[in-house]
């Protein structure tokens, strides 16, 4: 009898991977989603309903907002088989250089103090990114070793700046990219263009598999995906708005920084899945020295993506000083531990050559949810650690398990 439920337990696991293939539907995807649901589900009947609620909803995702765009560059970090333990203290460095460039190098509310700031922060960033790029990619340095370096570095470079002291107040057009919102109208515009351009690629790539002989969904599912997408875009954006403003009945709206964070996200699918970087990214993480012998410049791809990541840091950085209307040297810290969690819980491998940008939006948001739903149900620091590191763990083992399966 035991062996007949081992059986029955693995019949039902194989038709339910082989419908999964049928339907081209990624299992690992739909599994997280489910475990998101759950998480809220959970905290909303234990929170009396302070959980799912729109103001809580909103502050949500303003919190995940750059742990989830960090963890799109990380994305491609980990797939090349490499790791930056950097971006935290990268990330304090350039909020402190941009903010030491608006209150001592350009006028404070001057028209163009907050988009030159913004531009010397990416800048540098990148530069950042590609030195340790290049450290790792020229010298065969290992990239744990070079970007604990910058966890060093970075912030004890920012002190120069500051000598310690929070650089403050910052300008307003600036802030507003950090606790900024673009009402009831935009919200739902933005939310229509998102429907159209995500029907009309998901068309384009049909269409296109067909003209080169591959597979296809069945349309029912094609179809079912779109109006699911519909759905929970519309929910999202109903959810934002439903969050009013004090003594008012105008919602506030989608929030700047998701709003930033959703067209990082856009763009970094884009770059993974439609271009030849992406391409190089996935085959050199899957298997180095193939790559190296088909001619795939190896160095380059590293340095790119450390440059990219860099690039991301600084954006993030530009979104938490903007929130805080300060560049404190404090800020961002542990904050790579965060953005690796995300990426290897939303499925990006360890090993390398494996990992999505969707999964580990819905990564950060997994982990974002369970520390939301912890301070709402007054669970102290220490067991938020604690149950985090479970969760990571439990993540990692996930993948050592499913990757053997597949085999």
């Amino acid at each position: 009898m035991e062996h007949s439920g081992k059986a029955d337990r693995k019949s039902f696991g194989a038709r339910y991977q082989a419908l999964a293939n049928t339907l081209q539907l990624d299992t690992r995807l739909i599994a997280m989603l489910g475990a998101v649901i759950c998480i809220w589900l959970f905290f909303d009947v234990f929170s009396g309903g302070l959980f799912l609620s729109p103001r809580n909803l909103w502050n949500l995702s303003v919190q995940t907002s750059v742990t989830a765009l960090l963890a799109t560059g990380m994305v491609l970090i980990i797939v090349s088989r490499n790791i930056d333990l950097s971006v935290g203290s990268l990330l304090a460095f350039l909020g402190i250089l941009g903010g030491f460039a608006q209150t001592e190098l350009l006028p404070l509310e001057g028209t163009h103090t907050w988009w030159l700031s913004i531009l010397l922060m990416v800048i540098v960033g990148c530069l950042a990114g590609a030195l340790q790029g290049w450290l790792i990619a020229a010298f065969t340095i290992p990239a744990f070793v070079v970007t604990l370096g910058g966890l060093m570095f970075w912030r004890g470079a920012g002190w120069l700046f500051t000598q310690g002291r929070t650089v403050t107040p910052l300008d307003t057009t600036y802030s507003d990219y950090g606790s900024g919102f673009i009402g009831e109208t935009y919200s739902w515009i933005v939310g229509v263009v998102g429907f159209v351009c995500l029907v009309a690629i998901s068309f384009w790539k049909r269409r296109r598999r067909m003209s080169l002989d591959f597979e296809v969904k069945p349309i029912a599912v094609e179809v079912a995906i779109l109006a699911i997408s519909a759905v929970l875009i519309a929910a999202f954006v109903w959810t934002m708005n439903s969050y009013d403003l004090p003594r008012s009945e105008i919602g506030r709206g989608i929030p700047a920084p998701v709003l930033i964070t959703i067209i990082v996200v856009c763009v970094m699918i884009y770059i993974a899945n439609m271009t030849r970087f992406g391409r190089y990214i996935y085959g050199f993480g899957g298997n180095p020295e193939a790559a190296e012998l088909s001619g795939i410049n190896t160095r380059h791809v590293v340095i790119l993506s450390f440059m990219l990541i860099g690039g991301l840091t600084a954006i993030g950085a530009v979104i938490s000083t903007a929130r805080l209307n300060a560049a404190p040297l404090s800020i961002g810290q542990l904050l790579e531990l965060q953005v690796i969690a995300a990426a290897v819980i939303g499925g990006t491998s360890l090993s390398g050559g494996i990992g999505t940008i969707l999964g580990a939006l819905i990564g950060a948001v997994l982990m974002q949810s369970l520390q939301n739903g912890m301070v709402l149900l007054g669970v102290q620091s220490a067991p938020q650690q604690m149950i985090m590191a479970g969760v990571l763990i439990f993540a990692v083992w996930f993948d050592v398990i499913y990757q053997k399966r597949r085999r």
